[in-house]
C-alpha cells in the first residue's frame, strides 16, 4: 500500500518523525481528521491492521472503544486485517491457558460483530512465519535505548504478572511493527496511549528504507488513526478490564448482564445527573446507556431524573440488552459450527501467510540476503 501523504498543515512534522511528545496528541487528532475525508473520499487507499491479545472473552470496552470502529472501516470500503496476537499472550503470562477456545472465542466476537471474513482477513501470529521472520532485521534497527524509553513498554512491564520482564515484553513495540509492516498496513487505529508504539513501527519504517531500500520505500510510514472512543468504567467504577472481572462481556446473556448492571457501583444522590468528573460511575452508565440507544447521556438523565439509580440500572440494562441482542444473535449461531469458525481462521490464515511471504521474500531481496 501507498503511503499516505496529507495535507501540508497536518504532516509539517512528519519529515522529521517526531516523537509522540513533541507531535502532541492534539496534532494527532488534527491529523486524523484530515484522515477520515481521505477515507470517506478513497478507502481503497487504505489498509488497517488491527488485533487483540486471545485471553479472554471482549466486552462492551472493547466494542465501543475498537470494534465498532473496526467494521465501520470495513464497510466503508478500507481493506482490514485483524490479528489475534496468540504469541503476544506470552508477553506477561508464564503460561498460554486455554489459548485454543480464547482464540476462537476472540473469532466469534468479530464474526457477531459484523467483521467478513470475505472482505476482511482474521488471522493468528502463529501461523505466519514470515511475520515473525520480520522481527529480526526489525531488531537491528532500534536500539536497546529506545525499547527502553518506550512510555508503554514501560507502563506494561509495571503491570506484568510475571516476576521478571521478558525479552518479548521488552521488545513487543518491535513485533507490533513487524505486524503492522508485513502487510504494509498505511493506517492504524490506536488509542493515545499507542502512539509510542506506532512511532516506533514509523521509526523502522523509514529507517529500513534509508538503509536498504536504495531511493525506494519498500515500507510506508503508517498513519495513526486515532481513536475518540469513549472511556467506559467497569462496574466496579475503575477501568474495564477482562482480568479485574468487571466487564460485561458481548457473548453474556441478557440475564448474566442484569445481573452484571445491577451490581454496579453507583453513588448516594438520587436525582440522576451526567457529571463525569463529579459522578464518574453514574455517569459512565449514561453514557453506555446512550451509546446503545445512540443519543446523549444528558437525554437518559433527563428521561430518569429523580428516580433513581434502580431506574438507571433498569434503563442502562435494557438498553445494553436490545443493542446487543442481533449480535449475541449472530454468535450463538456461528458458536453451533465450531468447525466453520476454524474453517474462516484458516482462510484467514492461508491469505495472511501470502501477504508475508511476498513482503518477507521483499525484504531478503533489498537486503541482498537471497541465497
Amino acid at each position: 500500500m501507498d503511503t499516505i501523504t496529507l495535507p501540508a498543515t497536518a504532516t509539517d512534522a512528519t519529515a522529521t518523525a517526531p516523537s509522540p511528545d513533541a507531535l502532541g496528541v492534539s496534532a494527532a487528532r488534527a491529523r486524523s481528521a484530515v484522515l477520515e475525508e481521505l477515507i470517506r473520499e478513497e478507502p481503497g487507499r487504505f489498509r488497517v491492521l488491527t488485533g487483540d491479545r486471545p485471553t479472554g472473552r471482549l466486552h462492551l470496552g472493547h466494542y465501543f472503544g475498537t470494534l465498532h470502529n473496526r467494521v465501520r472501516l470495513q464497510d466503508l470500503g478500507v481493506e482490514l486485517f485483524v490479528l489475534v496476537a496468540d504469541y503476544q499472550v506470552l508477553t506477561d503470562r508464564d503460561v498460554a491457558d486455554n489459548l485454543t477456545g480464547h482464540v476462537e472465542d476472540l473469532v466469534l466476537d468479530h464474526l457477531a460483530i459484523g467483521v467478513d471474513p470475505a472482505r476482511s482477513t482474521i488471522f493468528t501470529h502463529s501461523a505466519v512465519p514470515a511475520l515473525n521472520q520480520l522481527m529480526l532485521p526489525f531488531l537491528s534497527l532500534v536500539s536497546v535505548a529506545e525499547l527502553g524509553r518506550n512510555p508503554t513498554v514501560k507502563d506494561e512491564i509495571a503491570h506484568s504478572r510475571q516476576s521478571a520482564v521478558s525479552g518479548l515484553m521488552f521488545t513487543y513495540p518491535v513485533h507490533q511493527a513487524a505486524d503492522i509492516l508485513f502487510c504494509k498496513a498505511n493506517l492504524v487505529p490506536v488509542g493515545q496511549d499507542q502512539l509510542p508504539h506506532l512511532e516506533i513501527t514509523r521509526t523502522i519504517a523509514r529507517r529500513f528504507n534509508d538503509r536498504y531500500g536504495a531511493g525506494a520505500a519498500l515500507f510506508p510510514q503508517p498513519e495513526a488513526l486515532l481513536s475518540s472512543a469513549p472511556l467506559l468504567l467497569g462496574t466496579d467504577g475503575t477501568k474495564m478490564s477482562k482480568s479485574r472481572r468487571n466487564a460485561i462481556a458481548l457473548a453474556a446473556d441478557a440475564d448474566e448482564t442484569a445481573r452484571l448492571i445491577k451490581g454496579a457501583k453507583t453513588d448516594s444522590e438520587r436525582h440522576i445527573a451526567y457529571d463525569p468528573v463529579r459522578r464518574p460511575e453514574v455517569s459512565s452508565l449514561l453514557l453506555l446507556a446512550a451509546l446503545c440507544r445512540q443519543c446523549t447521556p444528558e437525554e437518559i438523565a433527563d428521561e430518569i431524573g429523580a428516580a433513581g439509580a434502580a431506574a438507571l440500572k433498569k434503563t442502562v440494562t435494557e438498553a445494553v440488552n436490545e443493542y446487543l441482542a442481533p449480535i449475541r444473535a449472530r454468535r450463538a449461531a456461528y458458536a453451533q459450527d465450531r468447525a466453520q469458525v476454524r474453517a474462516i481462521l484458516r482462510e484467514g490464515n492461508e491469505r495472511a501467510r501470502a501477504v508475508a511471504d511476498t513482503t518477507l521474500a521483499e525484504v531478503r531481496a533489498a537486503m541482498n540476503s537471497r541465497y
